[in-house]
């Protein structure tokens, strides 16, 4: 004690008058203000925190985009008193996230081209690093956004914290914000797309509208099928648990290129209510490691899609390390055709793909593969698919898509042009209170009555004269479908010009071909002088008497003999002058 008042005697002396020690006087005093001022407030904050229950929301995970969707229909979020304005109003999932604050031009403007215009609307979004409080049940929320910088990039967190005795009311919150997520993405599907950095993960690619199983035309009776099939699936997971059978699913859809493959498990993922989640195995940095990574993070009830299976076994994924995967033509190929397959192999594979066969089947079927998706797989060249690959238990379900048919154009056509109605402004009655409202609403929102341009047996007829005129299994889905987008609006048309339209198609595919064989022969051509400058080159070489090992010695002995070799002291001696 006595110490101290040593110490601080010079502090609280009125006798000493050096600036030095008023100096020190003020530091002290101020330092213990501030430190009592810090523990205070430290202490008030940890007693405050004590009676409120934190929750904090990854951007990586759903709950989040729950969350934020029903945060912006929320009032008191769209009037916080520090926000940001943007027009990127459409969140991680595709849902347009419009608060009460957004701000939206309402001038009618009665121009032609509004319709091709693009209109963009001002959001109002609370800032990030700000604390915002909600009222809720009862409740008041306080929610703060932060930003965090992960290993694969910026992430967004949110964090909510309320007084309560227990977390029940952060649980209702959570559930009522997943059910109206929901009902608002009833209708897009959301696509996945593998990342092979980081040793491989998932990321959100966007969602798209869901496409009707109606706009799908195939063979009568492959569509309900496929349909029936994955939903036996899907309620069948305890009997393959009775009798220990892995759950999954393989599909095989292979066929000309245009004929709807991908089209189909579009629309399979809305009809499901399933995600997709797409691997392409030809990416830079596929390995049998990040492949098996990804197939064991992807969720139980799921659609994993493997596109163009046969473009990455031209890339060197096959059972033969050797092989290419691609098709051989025989035992006859000359040797310089295979060295320019191996040299362009080996270029190919110099982008750090190296991805194996065995790889491929392990993380489809393998210990660790997830079960309880649905396996889609497309190729246009089935015939260069390995026998292991294509196999049950691996590809369940095969389905051959061919060209179009007469049937399916006359689908396509009705699916094109329906009977639609054509908006037509009302006539108002003065004795009728609902017309009378449709005077102060603009004209571009009134309602409109149903009147119709093509009656449905306008539309079949249209439809089969359309069937009629498409050969069998010539022109594929794809290119009916391109035809009918450029004549979209006239049916009538589109059905008489359809004859000219065959031929040009054809004489555009004499071209391509006739092009394609000029290619090929010249390719052909400079192949041969290759295989005939190697196959001279080779005969000069074999021209060289063959030697048995004993006159190879020989040999090397008479070199000896005529050409001694020279001491280092000799060799010393004849370099001197």
């Amino acid at each position: 004690m006595d110490a101290l008042k040593s110490l601080l005697s010079p502090l609280t002396s009125s006798n000493v008058t050096n600036p030095i020690h008023d100096t020190l006087k003020l530091v002290v005093i101020g330092g213990t203000v501030e430190t009592a001022r810090r523990a205070s407030v430290s202490a008030w904050n940890g007693f405050i925190d004590s009676f409120f229950l934190t929750a904090h929301f990854s951007q990586e995970d759903y709950p989040y985009d729950w969350l934020m969707h029903w945060l912006s229909k929320q009032p008191a979020w769209g009037r916080s008193r520090e926000f940001d304005i943007t027009t990127r109003t459409v969140n991680r999932h595709g849902l347009t996230q419009s608060t009460s604050g957004d701000l939206e031009d309402d001038e009618d403007d009665e121009s032609e081209d509004l319709a091709t215009r693009r209109k963009r609307k001002v959001a109002i979004i609370p800032s990030v690093d700000t604390t915002h409080t909600i009222y809720y049940r009862g409740h008041w929320l306080r929610i703060t956004r932060t930003k965090r910088y992960s290993d694969f990039g910026q992430c967004a967190e949110l964090k909510i914290s309320v007084v309560a005795r227990n977390n029940d009311i952060l649980k209702r919150l959570v559930l009522e914000a997943k059910r109206e997520y929901e009902k608002d993405a009833e209708h897009r599907v959301h696509i996945f797309m593998a990342d092979t950095l980081y040793g491989g993960h998932w990321r959100w690619n966007g969602a798209r509208q869901k496409r009707p199983m109606s706009s799908i035309v195939l063979e009568p009776g492959v569509k309900d099928m496929i349909l029936a099939d994955c939903k036996d699936f899907l309620r069948s997971e305890d009997w393959y648990a009775e009798r220990g059978i892995p759950f999954r699913r393989g599909y095989l859809l292979h066929g000309v290129p245009g004929s709807g493959k991908t089209s189909l498990i579009h629309s399979l993922a809305g009809e499901l209510g399933l995600d997709i989640y797409v691997i392409s195995l030809s990416s830079k940095g596929m390995s049998d490691n990040t492949l098996a990574n990804l197939m064991g993070n992807v969720p139980s009830r799921c659609i994993v899609l493997l596109e163009d299976l046969d473009a990455a076994f031209t890339r060197g994924v096959s059972r033969d390390e050797k092989s290419t995967g691609a098709p051989t033509s025989g035992s006859s190929s000359n040797t310089s055709s295979t060295s320019t397959t191996t040299a362009k192999s080996k270029e190919e594979t110099d982008d750090g793909s190296t991805l194996s066969l065995s790889g491929l089947l392990n993380s489809l079927d393998g210990v660790a593969a997830a079960e309880g998706r649905l396996l889609f797989a497309t190729t246009n060249h089935i015939e260069r698919l390995d026998p292991a690959l294509s196999r049950p238990g691996r590809m369940d379900v095969w389905v051959n898509f061919k060209n179009a048919t007469k049937w399916q154009a006359e689908g396509i056509f009705k699916c094109f042009f329906p009977v639609k109605p054509v908006n037509v402004t009302p006539t108002i009655d003065p004795k009728d209170p609902t017309s009378q409202e449709n005077l102060a609403v603009p004209k571009r929102q009134r309602p409109s009555v149903a009147t119709h341009t093509l009656t449905e047996d306008e539309v079949c007829v249209l439809a089969k004269r359309f069937a009629d005129a498409i050969p069998n299994d010539e022109f594929s889905v794809a290119s009916l479908q391109g035809y009918l987008l450029k004549n979209k609006t006239r049916p009538r048309e589109c059905v008489e010009e359809v004859s000219a339209w065959i031929i040009q198609e054809r004489e555009t595919k004499a071209k391509l071909k006739k092009e394609k064989e000029e290619r090929e022969a010249k390719e052909k051509k400079e192949a041969e002088a290759l295989a005939k400058k190697e196959k001279k080159r080779r005969r000069k070489k074999l021209k060289r008497p063959l030697l048995s090992p004993s006159q190879r010695r020989q040999q090397l002995k008479n070199r000896r003999l005529r050409n001694p070799p020279v001491s280092r002291s000799r060799r010393s001696r004849a370099q001197l002058p």
